[in-house]
């Protein structure tokens, strides 16, 4: 064989490790796995699968990857599937092991970065179910720069108890309300036994869900990926039309970072805060933003928070699941009313290869009578839920979650735990009580390490009836399961000295959301006697990955990435 003189633009990285006779042991071991001739002439796309039977919210990505590898066959090029991990938030939550699952997110973008790196592929379709396969995903894709598709595993379809749509977020509120004798022994099994009836990611608008969403609006996946049922004829085309889509992007020379912009970044915190979604989109896309190099701060989500309403009525702390969304046509006649409003930016290009105004040229309104999605001049909320606070509790900033039915200005006294499972303890046994306002800290990210969601302990605030009545205060983060007076992502984080360490038992607290400010009602100088006398905590792992990432990991402010 000889040399290629010039390398095809549609094999600009393939080309490279199968091309010219040094090459040839290279083709040897991809014949192997079942590459012929003509194969070494097409654009190489990888996979990247995150298929596990540890979660249901990935058990089904297997075939939905296969699914994609037909679609990129079917069009000139070759498809590879490789795998990367997953972890189970909804089954490590309130463990130690949930320490892991932050860092999840950086071990899946180092691995699909590794692997196409390495193998030299043309092109990425990625496939994400659990919340960290998302982030990890797309900022691998931003990393790489490579003509990229992001696709959703899908949603799960909801269980049925008592005739009302139930999912994870059922069974941890039924644990408070088990621990109130508000239900018996019996329900609480048959809560367990019917919330999670198959496969896909958690039914509300929690954070699989809503990143979904966001990655949609930035442009990053096809029209109303986010918004297909994870086991249906829609999702399997979906993925069929990624591996399409990728290979158009790679004629077109488009690149992630040509969609990944700070507009398109806007247009994500936009869909995040109109579907009153998790505050971990917060985290995630600041890290995304930093992969791609674009510039978005907690700044950002104050200042469209003010002009944005939420209008989804979704679960947690609304009524309907995401399913109930994809029955009246998904995201896009959602992303439609915003733009009619002047809310997106219809300029910004998508992995369609045109604009999201041209995506929603034809796309038609939602049926009349759903109460899904509320019109404008009939909003949930009229400014955004993810309020950013700041405060002498929070010099560098923290994330509130305020839907508004808790209200908007919470005051109390510190009822302090060094950790989230102490904390989840004297919730149940009655401890906590009317007026307390709730202080989990050392969770963050060093300090945990790991930055753990605190979806058992707010879910037993929910069950045992004082959702309205005590708020929750942490450096460590929430699931998008979280609802109540909750504030996260308290910076600096306590295992750094943040002021949220020298918080006594009885210190006043209010944190008020019109104002912006979370506030620990003690004088300055005695904030800074406490904190001269403070000593930091002995590291709680000194090997194995939590070390690494406790020694590497950014702010949460900062999105809590490890190569900043």
């Amino acid at each position: 064989m000889t040399k290629c003189k010039k390398t095809a633009a549609h094999r600009q990285y393939s080309s490279i490790v199968t091309e010219g006779d040094e090459r040839a042991p290279g083709r040897a071991m991809l014949r192997a796995v079942g590459f012929n001739d003509n194969d070494f002439k097409k654009s190489q796309i990888g996979i990247a699968s995150t298929w596990s039977m540890l979660t249901p919210c990935n058990m089904h990505i297997n075939k939905l990857a296969e699914k994609a590898v037909e679609g990129v066959d079917a069009n000139g090029g070759k498809g590879i599937i490789f795998g990367t991990i997953t972890v189970a938030d909804g089954i490590s939550m309130g463990t130690e092991g949930m320490k892991y699952s932050l860092v999840s997110r950086e071990v899946i973008a180092d691995s699909v970065e590794t692997v196409a790196a390495c193998e030299g592929f043309d092109g990425l379709v990625t496939i994400g179910g659990c919340d960290k396969n998302m982030p990890g995903c797309l900022m691998a894709m931003a990393r790489l720069n490579r003509p990229s598709v992001f696709v959703y595993g899908g949603t799960i379809m909801p269980g049925k108890h008592k005739n009302k749509d139930v999912d994870i977020v059922s069974v941890f509120e039924a644990v408070g309300e088990h621990a109130n004798k508000k239900i018996s022994d019996d329900e609480f099994k048959e809560i367990e036994c019917e919330s999670i009836p198959g496969p896909g990611s958690c039914g509300g608008m929690y954070t699989a869900n809503t990143m979904a969403s966001a990655i949609e609006a930035m442009g990053m996946s096809l029209p109303n990926s986010s918004a297909q049922a994870a086991i249906s004829d829609e999702k399997a085309t979906d993925c069929i039309n990624a591996g399409k889509a990728v290979l158009n992007l790679i004629a077109k020379n488009i690149r992630p970072k040509d969609i990944m912009t700070k507009k398109a970044f806007e247009n994500a915190i936009t869909v995040a805060t109109v579907l009153g979604g998790s505050t971990n989109a917060v985290l995630h896309l600041l890290g995304i933003a930093h992969s791609a190099g674009v510039k978005v701060s907690l700044d950002d989500f104050t200042r469209i928070g003010k002009k944005v309403p939420v209008l989804a009525d979704l679960k947690p702390s609304g009524r309907f699941v995401m399913a109930e969304l994809v029955k009246i046509g998904g995201l896009m006649p959602l992303m439609k009313m915003l733009l009619g409003k002047g809310l997106l930016h219809g300029d910004c290009l998508t992995v369609t290869g045109k604009t999201v105004a041209e995506n929603l040229k034809d796309v038609k309104p939602y049926p009349a009578g759903q109460e899904v999605i509320r019109p404008f001049d009939n909003p949930i909320k009229k400014e955004g839920h993810l309020v950013i606070l700041y405060g002498n509790l929070a010099p560098t900033g923290a994330v509130a979650k305020i839907s508004g039915k808790e209200g908007e200005r919470f005051e109390g006294k510190a009822r302090v735990f060094d950790s989230e499972e102490v904390a989840l303890t004297k919730i149940l046994d009655g401890t906590v009580k009317k007026g307390d306002v709730i202080i989990i800290r050392y969770e963050g990210p060093q300090g945990g390490p790991g930055m753990r969601e605190m979806l058992s302990p707010t879910s037993a605030v929910v069950g045992k009836g004082l959702g309205k009545d005590v708020a929750l205060i942490t450096d460590g983060r929430f699931s998008g399961g979280s609802h109540g007076f909750v504030v996260g992502h308290i910076t600096p984080e306590a295992y750094v000295g943040g002021p949220l360490a020298i918080i006594k038992n009885g210190d006043p607290i209010v944190i008020d959301a019109k104002k912006r400010e979370i506030t620990l009602g003690i004088s300055a100088a005695e904030i800074k006697r406490r904190l001269k006398v403070w000593k930091q905590p002995k590291p709680r792992y000194t090997r194995g990955v939590l070390s690494k990432y406790a020694k590497t990991v950014a702010p949460a402010s900062q999105g809590a990435v490890t190569d900043l």
